[in-house]
This record gives C-alpha cells, sequence and structure tokens, in this order.
C-alpha cells in the first residue's frame, strides 16, 4: 500500500516502512506518527538491534486496561539477515492497538529488507525522496511566516538552495533569526542570514563572481575588498568562484548541445540565473576549462603548505581569470 507524505496522518494502520533520501522529512513524518493516537500508550524509539524490547513491551498489559505500545524503529536500514526476517515477522503481526514504524532512511534499494518489505503489499509504506530547491524554498516560505519573520524574496531563494533537504538545521536557523528582528518583523536581508550560515558577505561575495564571469577589471579591487575590508575566507571565496565557473562550464555545454533549456539542465540557481547567459559570452570552452584549473591550482595553493601569502594568490588569481591571455589558450 502506497501512501504519501500528505496522507500519513491520521495514523490508521498499525505498521508502517517509511524509506528515501529525504531523510529530515522522514524523521519529523516518523517522529508525528508515534505522537498520534492514545495519550496513554508506551512510546519508544529503538535501534534495529533492540528489537526484543518492542516485543517485550507489546505484550505487557496494564492492570487497569489496555495499554498499546508504539515503536519506532530509527536505522532499518543497518538491519542484518537476521534482524532483516524479525522486523518482516513483526511487521505481519502487530497487535491491533499497537504501531510499529520502520525507519531506514537512505536505504540501498537492492538490500534484502528493502525488496522484502517493498514485496509487502498490504504494508502501508511512503517513500521521502530528495527534495528539490524549489519544493524545499515553498516549504521554507511556510516556516518563516510561522515564525514571524520577513525575508527579502532573493533572501529565502538562496536559503533554500544553500539548506535544501536540511528541515532540522533550518529550524535552528529560524530561531536565531527571530533574536535578530528583535519581534519588529524587520526585514531581514542576505547578510544577516549569511553571517549566521557562516557565508561571511554573501551580497558582496556575489558581485565578485558576477565581475570575474564578465571578466571585468574591478574584479580585483573587489576581492582585494573581501579580503581585507570584509575578512571573508579564502576557502570561502574559492568555493563561490569555483561553483560559478563550474554552472558556467555546464551551461556552455547544454546550450552548445541545443539543449531547450541549459540553465535547468545545468541546475544554475541563486542570482545566476539571469546573469549566467550574459557572462557565458564573455568565454570560449577552452577558456573556462583552464580557469577552472586555476581555481583548483588556487585551492590546493591555499590549503597546502605555500610559502605565498593566501590573498596574493587570491588577487592573482582574480587577475588570471579577468585578463585577456593570462590563462594560456
Amino acid at each position: 500500500m502506497r501512501l504519501t507524505p500528505a496522507r500519513l496522518l491520521p495514523a490508521q494502520h498499525g505498521c508502517y516502512y517509511l524509506h528515501g533520501e529525504d531523510q529530515d522529512a522522514l524523521v519529523e513524518a516518523a517522529e508525528l506518527l508515534l505522537a498520534d493516537g492514545d495519550t496513554a500508550a508506551t512510546r519508544m524509539r529503538v535501534d534495529v538491534t533492540e528489537l526484543a524490547r518492542i516485543e517485550e513491551a507489546s505484550r505487557n498489559r496494564g492492570l487497569f486496561g489496555p495499554s498499546y505500545c508504539y515503536a519506532l524503529v530509527r536505522n532499518a536500514q543497518s538491519a542484518n539477515v537476521k534482524q532483516t526476517e524479525h522486523l518482516l515477522k513483526m511487521s505481519r503481526s502487530v497487535v491491533a492497538g499497537n504501531r510499529l514504524i520502520i525507519c531506514a532512511p537512505g536505504i540501498e534499494w537492492r538490500k534484502a529488507l528493502h525488496k522484502k518489505m517493498k514485496a509487502e503489499n498490504s504494508l502501508p509504506q511512503c517513500e521521502f525522496s530528495a527534495p528539490d530547491a524549489a519544493g524545499f524554498t515553498r516549504w521554507l516560505a511556510d516556516e518563516v511566516n510561522t515564525a514571524g519573520l520577513q525575508l527579502a524574496p532573493a533572501t529565502l531563494q538562496w536559503m533554500g538552495e544553500r539548506l535544501c533537504g536540511m528541515r532540522q538545521a533550518t529550524r535552528r536557523l529560524l530561531e536565531r533569526l527571530q533574536c535578530y528582528d528583535g519581534g519588529e518583523g524587520a526585514l531581514l536581508g542576505m547578510d544577516v542570514v549569511g553571517e549566521l550560515l557562516g557565508e561571511r558577505a554573501p551580497g558582496a561575495l556575489e558581485a565578485w563572481c558576477h565581475a570575474v564571469a564578465m571578466r571585468e577589471a574591478h574584479a580585483v579591487g573587489l576581492a582585494h575588498r573581501l579580503l581585507v575590508e570584509q575578512q571573508v575566507a579564502e576557502v570561502q571565496m574559492l568555493s563561490w568562484l569555483g561553483t560559478r565557473m563550474q554552472q558556467l562550464l555546464m551551461y556552455c555545454w547544454y546550450q552548445s548541445q541545443h539543449e531547450r533549456n541549459p540553465l535547468q539542465a545545468a541546475k544554475v540557481f541563486g542570482d545566476a540565473r539571469t546573469q549566467v547567459s550574459a557572462e557565458a559570452r564573455c568565454w570560449r570552452g577552452a577558456e573556462l576549462s583552464a580557469a577552472i584549473k586555476r581555481i583548483s591550482d588556487a585551492e590546493k595553493l591555499i590549503k597546502g603548505a605555500s610559502l605565498e601569502e593566501k590573498p596574493v594568490v587570491m588577487e592573482r588569481l582574480t587577475l588570471d581569470l579577468v585578463a585577456a591571455g593570462r590563462l594560456g589558450v
């Protein structure tokens, strides 16, 4: 019996099998299933090595009426052969009023447990697929409204792309953002959110990446400002720039293949969506490949034992990428 996440509640079955790549959503749904129902029921969370605890609790009955047991198996994806058979047997014999929730986040489809659970046609089962950025951003918008926060649309989209799938981390971030708006509903921008995410000066980083991608001379000055005035880490700059150049390379490749929507095929996100088509006209394919190699070489110097000062490496990298002829292709 296939269920969608939206159809799991209210709980109407004795056993559930939850699996998929979206671990946070799966755990959240499992906890809601565990909490739903008889408030007096015994609720327990166990590992796959502790199945005997469920059977013992299920057999115990209260002295003054029935006492039900709701049990959640957290890591069924780790089950060995013996535990797999044990879980299958338990899933087929849940006593009326009890509930068994079998969670297998990220389970490999070839695992025996997964194949056998999927073959149980009468077993309610639900898959939590890896979320896409658009779907996660919609979920995030609802959470932001519930928290009473005001975020600029660009900031909301950026958060959705950076945190995609990480629901628990997102909720912790929203709790921290509530301290920043002081309960006044102030509009929070990307710089505040970026600082809390460990992304210092995201707006300035985006401006630098765009200037490099457009091969504009003032990119060198922007790099100096990021390093000296805003104290942005070199590895963060390399991460942003490397992502942008990879997006450019993939966009150009899909465009050369006459892809109907090269932006979507190349998985271009953020502000790059409106900029990458213009940026791509500034590069030849060989130059993009050489640029990505130059960024990789700079990363080795930054992270390795180099005698050069890190800011010098970053400023020279920026110059190499924007100045004509310095890539040697």
